[in-house]
Formats: structure tokens, sequence, C-alpha cells
């Protein structure tokens, strides 16, 4: 409230000083039409000042903070991979029914141009392959998942990702799988019913995991050849890549 009041003062005052300003233009020099054109003038050209600062400078400014947001932001994101996503990834496929056709397309993506990556991405708007509860193992799961909780802690509290919503949205998964996972302490005599609650669960977390994978390959590839090099050597669809480059 208060800082409003001031607001109100301010422009109260910068009105009162351009009109002492006028006043005193036309007591000295005594020519009201002078002052009316420069008036007129400088008013008329006050449309022209809003489109040019507000719509196309800012707009501008916005996409070049934008931008450098972008690249902090995946910076952020190849901390993830580098730390539990990767891992996570290798875990879950273990997961997937009949994963050949979802793996054997993965591990092509370092050769993938724009077009594949888009055609991935719609491909993923569906389920990347279902999640068979009983193929992989939970209790690594749950392991890797707890080990790495204070990383996942730490990536929520950056204020960055207001900027990420989709990168946000496979955080709070990971979390909520997270817990629910740290809360039973026998994996190996859940109910079927309580299985299939955490197949849901471990269905949206690969799901969000495998489209923010595919952008942050996309976003290496075009901007960072080098980086985009170790994750294709480090693919966790191709069980025979190798960080070693060989001759």
């Amino acid at each position: 409230m208060k800082h409003a009041r001031w607001q109100l003062w301010f422009a109260l005052g910068l009105v009162l000083l351009s009109a002492a300003l006028y006043a005193a233009h036309f007591a000295i020099f005594r020519d009201a039409h002078h002052v009316f054109i420069y008036l007129l003038g400088d008013i008329a050209f006050v449309p022209l000042e809003v489109l040019l600062v507000t719509l196309i400078l800012h707009q501008l400014l916005t996409r070049r903070e934008k931008r450098q947001l972008l690249c902090k932001m995946n910076m952020v994101i190849g901390a993830f991979f580098t730390e539990i996503g990767q891992d996570l990834i290798r875990q879950l496929n273990r997961f997937v029914d009949e994963p050949g056709r979802l793996a054997e397309r993965m591990a092509r993506a370092g050769d993938w141009s724009a077009k594949d990556f888009a055609a991935a991405r719609r491909e993923l708007g569906g389920p990347p392959g279902q999640i068979d509860i009983g193929r992989g193992e939970l209790p690594a799961v749950k392991g890797l998942l707890i080990d790495k909780r204070r990383a996942l802690l730490r990536l929520l509290e950056n204020p960055n990702l207001l900027e990420h919503d989709a990168f946000t949205d496979l955080l709070w998964a990971l979390t909520h799988l997270t817990e629910e996972l740290a809360h039973r302490a026998d994996l190996a005599s859940l109910p079927e019913s309580d299985l299939a609650h955490l197949a849901g669960d471990l269905q949206r977390a690969y799901g969000l995991l495998l489209s923010e994978w595919l952008g942050y390959l996309e976003h290496l590839k075009a901007n960072y050849p080098y980086l985009f090099s170790l994750a294709v050597r480090t693919n966790p669809f191709n069980p025979s890549a190798s960080v070693i480059i060989a001759s």
C-alpha cells in the first residue's frame, strides 16, 4: 500500500513539474502557439514510444532473457541426468514390456535430425512402453531414488524451474515415486492392487523422464556438440555404448 502511494505521489509530482515548465515557457515567451505545438507533438509521439519500447524492445529483451534462462536450465537438467537420470532410465527400462522396439529406436538418437526428435516426442505423447512391475527390480529403484533424494530436493529449490514446467513435473513425479517406495518396508509381499498403483507411478515418471532426455539431447546437439558426443557415448538405451573413443 505504501509502495503504491509513493508511486502516486511521484507521478503527480512529475505532472506538476511538467505543467510548471510549460507555464514558465509561456511566462517568458508569451507564445501559447508554440507551447501547444510542442505539447501535442510530444503527446502524439507517446503511442509510438509505447510501441517501440513495450512491444518491440521489451519482446527482444524478453526473448534474450529466455534463451539465457534456457541455457541455465539445461545445465541443471544436464546435472540431473549425470547425477541420477541416466541410471534411473537404465533401471526403469527393465520394467518395460517388450522393450526391444523402444530401445532400438532410442539407441539411434545420436544420428537423429530435428524432424526425428520431433517425431519421437510425438510418439512419447502416449505411453512409451507398458510397464510390467514384475520385470524389473523395485528395491534397486527404491535404493537409487532414496540415495538421490537430497539431489532431487535441491533441484526443486532452483528458482529457474518456474520457467520449465515439464522438468518440474518430472521432479514432482520422481519425488512422489520416492515417497511411495520409501513408505513400503517390504516390496516383495505387496498385493496386486498396490503393485498396480506403483506401476502407474513408474509409468508416469518413465514417460516424463524420456521426454526430458530427448529434449536435453536435442539441445546439446544444436548448441554443444562436445557434450552431445558424451551423451551419445553414455546413451542408457544402447547396451554397447562406451565412453571410451575407440580408434
